[in-house]
């Protein structure tokens, strides 16, 4: 994986990360009117054209990509960006140890 598609994997893991931290995550989504989520999407979409063009793992800003919608609903937001964190998590650590797939 390029320097590129490092950026992204571990940029939305952070950002993901944040956002599931409980009540700082929502408080910042809410009080910038759900823009966050908004950006989260657009991270996510960017990242995943990346991989997939450099044949890396993608699966984990697809589930962000859900996130970013579901997320909406306070409770499972939550739920969920700490699940896509979790996941974004170990696609990178792995992405590090593995050659890209040609």
């Amino acid at each position: 994986m390029s320097s590129l598609g490092k950026l992204f994997k571990w940029g939305t893991f952070a950002y993901e990360a944040f956002l599931a931290i409980p009540f700082i995550g929502g408080t910042f989504v809410v009080a910038n009117a759900w823009v966050p989520l908004g950006v989260a999407f657009l991270l996510h979409a960017a990242a995943v054209v990346i991989l997939l063009r450099e044949r890396g793992p993608y699966i984990g800003n697809v589930i962000g990509i859900v996130t970013s919608v579901v997320a909406l609903i306070p409770f499972v937001g939550w739920i969920m960006h700490a699940v896509t964190a979790i996941v974004l998590l170990f696609e990178g650590i792995s992405a590090n140890r593995r050659r890209p797939r040609y």
